[in-house]
């Protein structure tokens, strides 16, 4: 059996991975020359790092990853301390997988290599898909050339503007958030005194906020997230549209001085307008099925985008090995309400991040939530146990 697997992201690579695992053959379709991801870092968290446990990838990521000792909220202009709970250790024992920064490429890079140790052949680049054709034989992934390529199955993994998504539930446009968002990373040594700590830091602001942390490889990671009233299209649904220092030195004017210094020494600003979606109506369409932001475009406030594609991947894996193809139609079914709940979050998060007036009752109420919900006391812990101990690879398809 082969699964054509449209996009060769963190999605698409671990649904390659997870499908080879139970036998399937695999095509990733990639419409970039090359598979890479530009400067920016990623939260693995506990719940994502159950699958790579399971595939047999934790050390190589732990290598080449940073594990965060806290979790905190911060006032931007300051850099009071709001509140600030432990991670570290403390997850892998609750969870039993570890909370871990990684950049995005040494990601790419290892689901790459365990891909290509196992199936050498399996990517097409240069190769953008245009739709599908299918039969009760088989499915086609249809080119922009005119080419096409056969499978058993065909997976979306191709994001927020998905052509497979498209094709199966009509068109469904993303609405702009009202924010921008900034990235960049920087070495360390340039930064000197103003390092970020080594937490996952949350800087809030009137109608902004940062996140800070460190990668595993001598690098900080900053995202500025901005509310604007214009959308800012983009290249691609990533941020590889160039911004200027002064432009991110404006929309951060009197910060602390590690965001200040974060976005000084930083050689590089990359920049990407917030679009939102509503969950899809339905994900499936015969031997068609999408996953990730594909299904459930997934803003970055919870830190969740990623880790709910991953969770996708060895899902759709195990339906399809329960119940062959027609394991597709209950992927919808096993994943709508988990994501929809994520979602749902990370929105409330966007709104609970920007508190416009400092003083104001709304103020001391989002302070409140997010020491209630972030502390590190027990109740507070457990508040996000819906999220770290949901462990796909411990439960029956």
């Amino acid at each position: 059996m082969k699964a054509l697997i449209i996009g060769g992201g963190i999605g698409g690579l671990c649904s390659a991975l997870c499908l080879l695992a139970k036998g399937w053959h695999v095509k990733v379709i990639e419409q970039a020359s090359a598979i890479t991801q530009i400067g920016a870092g990623i939260q693995l968290s506990p719940n994502a790092m159950q699958v790579m446990q399971a595939l047999g990838l934790d050390e190589a990521i732990k290598a080449a990853a940073f594990r965060p000792v806290a979790s905190q909220m911060r006032d931007g202009m300051s850099g009071k301390v709001i509140m600030s709970s432990p991670m570290g250790r403390q997850m892998q024992r609750r969870y039993g997988a570890p909370y871990l920064h990684i950049h995005r490429a040494a990601l790419i890079n290892i689901l790459l290599h365990a891909l290509n140790e196992h199936s050498p052949d399996a990517i097409a680049l240069n190769a953008p898909v245009i739709g599908y054709d299918q039969d009760d034989q088989s499915i086609k992934a249809k080119l922009a050339d005119g080419s096409e390529i056969a499978g058993d199955i065909l997976i979306g993994a191709d994001g927020i503007k998905s052509v497979i998504a498209a094709q199966i539930c009509g068109p469904i446009q993303p609405q702009f958030t009202g924010n921008i968002a900034w990235r960049a990373t920087v070495s360390l040594a340039r930064l000197g005194r103003d390092a970020p700590p080594p937490a996952a830091s949350i800087w809030m602001g009137q109608g902004k906020h940062a996140v800070t942390y460190l990668l595993g490889n001598g690098l900080a990671n900053f995202v500025g997230v901005v509310e604007t009233d214009w959308p800012q299209e983009t290249e691609d649904d990533n941020w590889h549209q160039q911004g200027s220092k002064k432009e991110v030195l404006a929309d951060f004017a009197d910060w602390h001085p590690i965001i200040l210094s974060l976005i000084d020494k930083a050689t590089a600003h990359f920049k990407w307008a917030l679009y939102d979606r509503a969950p899809m109506p339905h994900w499936h369409d015969g031997r068609a099925v999408i996953l990730g932001d594909a299904a459930h475009a997934m803003l970055p406030f919870m830190a969740q985008g990623a880790a709910m594609a991953i969770e996708d991947s060895y899902v759709v894996a195990q339906l399809l090995a329960a119940y062959q193809i027609q394991g597709l139609a209950q992927l919808y079914n096993h994943r709508i309400a988990r994501t929809s709940k994520v979602q749902k979050a990370a929105n409330a998060n966007m709104r609970l991040f920007h508190n416009q007036d400092e003083t104001s009752r709304f103020r001391k109420q989002a302070s409140m939530a997010i020491a209630d919900k972030f502390s590190g006391n027990k109740a507070s812990t457990m508040a996000l146990d819906w999220i770290y101990s949901h462990d796909v690879t411990a439960r029956d398809y």
